[in-house]
């Protein structure tokens, strides 16, 4: 394990970004941003060992550099913009600002993107937009990864969703999670460090339980349709299964559906591209009244929680999104954490 400090990494995923894989100044500026951001809040799984991800889709032709996004589709409290498989980081930079400015003249805006690619944690285009004390939500599905509650192939991806509502004191409720048990990042990590992952996070071809990350990730690449993760609730409905599948679901519809893009189903195909698609939208909070009101009431309900009488050997409530904004206080004062694995990969791409 390797420590390093923000700015340092943050120039040297830049830099690789630029020399080692191509991006333009623009691209590499705001996805060295979104990695960085990544491991500084302790979400290692979305941090700068994706690098190695983003440069497979760039030879494989599912992700393209130096293309521009295009609005395809517009009202003035809504749009959709295709992507042209350009740089997923870059894509949703655009489509949050758009969505943002929209927002602020109409009062709410929602924006359905085709055509991207990976963007990086979903929590921090939703923080984004409720630094502008408005409601943030982005969407994102991915490639197929998730077995249906009573299916035995993988239809879905881990589909994320994120919802940053802001309190008082700078703060905001963020709610950022995929809705199978786990993102499949977080295997990756399993496999990287050649450790079991957790039992209840996926199954293998023959649809049993598996703790193997590094056989698990074998399947997962060579076998197209079995063998995948599980929704939240794990199978079937006795635990809940249905609600995570219908989580994933969801956001399928409002990612896939409503741009008019393919389906987690019909993503990463040879010469078509990565085909990712993403949802965002952003509700002004003074719709419902004084946005400092609503920040201090909002906050006073959330304290509420965070005071409440804590279970049998546990310190501490914690409400969505702090783990994360104080390891990244941390990582500011002390550093970020980089394991082995991703230390070679950076060494690697660096002499590339």
């Amino acid at each position: 394990m390797k420590t390093i400090q923000y700015d340092e990494l943050l120039k040297l995923t830049h830099d690789l970004l630029v020399n080692a894989l191509g991006y333009r100044e623009e691209e590499a500026a705001i996805t060295a941003r979104v990695l960085v951001e990544a491991d500084a809040r302790g979400i290692p799984s979305h941090g700068v060992s994706r690098l190695d991800l983003y440069q497979k889709n760039l030879r494989g032709g599912f992700a393209k550099t130096g293309v521009e996004p295009e609005i395809v589709f517009e009202t003035p409290s809504s749009l959709v913009i295709d992507g042209h498989d350009g740089i997923g980081s870059y894509i949703a930079d655009y489509a949050v600002q758009k969505t943002i400015h929209k927002a602020q003249h109409a009062g709410s805006a929602f924006c359905a993107v085709r055509n991207s690619n990976h963007y990086g944690i979903a929590g921090f285009w939703a923080e984004r937009i409720a630094a502008y004390a408005m409601i943030g939500s982005a969407f994102t599905n991915t490639r197929t990864c998730a077995i249906p509650t009573f299916g035995r192939e993988r239809v879905l991806g881990t589909n994320p969703l994120a919802i940053a509502i802001p309190e008082d004191d700078e703060r905001c409720f963020l709610l950022d999670m995929a809705t199978t048990t786990v993102s499949h990042g977080k295997i990756e990590v399993y496999d990287r460090r050649s450790q079991p992952m957790p039992a209840g996070w996926a199954v293998d071809a023959e649809g049993v339980g598996t703790t193997d990350a590094t056989a698990f990730e074998k399947i997962f690449y060579e076998n197209e349709r079995y063998g995948g993760h599980l929704f939240l609730g794990g199978e079937g409905e006795e635990t809940g299964g249905h609600k995570g599948f219908g989580l994933g679901l969801l956001v399928e519809l409002l990612c896939s559906g409503l741009s008019l893009g393919m389906s987690s189903l019909e993503t990463f195909v040879p010469g078509q591209g990565s085909g990712i698609t993403h949802f965002f939208g952003a509700i002004r909070l003074d719709l419902f009244g004084p946005p400092d009101a609503l920040k201090k009431h909002l906050k006073a309900i959330l304290d509420t929680i965070r005071q409440g009488q804590k279970a049998s050997g546990q310190a501490r409530i914690y409400i969505h999104g702090e783990k994360e904004a104080e390891a990244r206080e941390r990582s500011l004062r002390e550093g970020i954490p980089l394991d082995d694995a991703t230390c070679a990969l950076l060494e690697k791409l660096r002499h590339a």
